[in-house]
């Protein structure tokens, strides 16, 4: 069953100047990459997705809804945006209020809102931070928040712009495993992103976007084998394919752990 139906989608923000050129898509439940150069129209179709911009021409579904009729408060319950800069997104003086703001918008009582904050900060790993000010956090944590703010609200589609940006290793893993649990509860997890390993890593299916069309859709190893289409795209492979082309190795691994298994082998 499709959580998301795209069907002929144009979008300009000028008459001169088309962004998204007849875009047909579907998503299921298979967690979803948004991979492309700047200005391929990544971040124009997320916010049409949310309802924060409408066609052109064509249309939106998300879970039924035609996003031309329903507006972006209409879809909140269904479909939340974790922006790439937490400094935009958290406004609260306490980490609790803060998760709990999506949840009582869209219509939670406070006793569920705050059972379903609880859960979303233990998610995250910061169960323990709660009575906290945001702003006395580092810039990783305030990711986080911004992250359980969104999973707080149960939303059955998560959509994640560039959520690696500024983070070190071990929050990647963390941001990673996330994702997994989120993909365990059977929801849709969209990330836009330039960072290919975690792609490779995380992500069962990936979009290249390329001035406004969409150059490739696949199984993440088999988008990053088209060399050819991804130059187009200017766009390199993960790390571990690059080290395979090198070396000209008979198979190519597109993460750190298959080629390191492979060649213990």
């Amino acid at each position: 069953m499709s959580i998301i139906e795209i069907n002929n989608l144009h979008f300009s923000y000028t008459k001169d100047e088309e962004i998204l050129k007849g875009i047909n898509l579907i998503f299921d439940e298979k967690s979803t990459a948004i991979i492309g150069q700047n200005g391929a129209g990544k971040t124009t179709f997320v916010k049409l997705l949310k309802g924060l911009l409408k066609p052109t021409w064509g249309d939106v579904i998300i879970d039924g809804k035609n996003t031309k009729e329903y507006t972006v408060a209409n879809l909140a319950p269904t479909i939340g945006l974790v922006f790439q800069n937490p400094n935009d997104q958290i406004f609260k003086n306490n980490v609790l209020s803060e998760v709990m703001f999506g949840p009582l918008n869209i219509g939670m009582d406070e006793s569920k809102a705050k059972d379903s904050a609880l859960k979303a900060l233990k998610m995250v790993g910061l169960e323990e931070k709660i009575n906290d000010n945001p702003y006395d956090l580092t810039l990783s944590e305030r990711k986080l928040i911004s992250i359980a703010s969104i999973v707080a609200m149960n939303t059955k589609i998560i959509i994640l712009d560039e959520p690696t940006i500024a983070q070190d290793y071990i929050s990647k893993e963390k941001i990673k495993d996330i994702i997994l649990k989120l993909k365990s509860q059977g929801k849709l997890v969209i990330t836009i992103t330039h960072d290919m390993d975690f792609v490779a890593e995380t992500f069962e299916r990936t979009l290249v976007f390329c001035e406004g069309r969409v150059l490739l859709d696949g199984k993440t190893d088999y988008v990053f084998m088209q060399d050819e289409e991804l130059k187009k795209a200017h766009l390199e492979p993960p790390y571990a394919a690059q080290l395979c082309r090198k070396l000209n190795s008979d198979k190519i691994y597109i993460t750190v752990e298959e080629f390191i298994k492979a060649n213990k082998r």
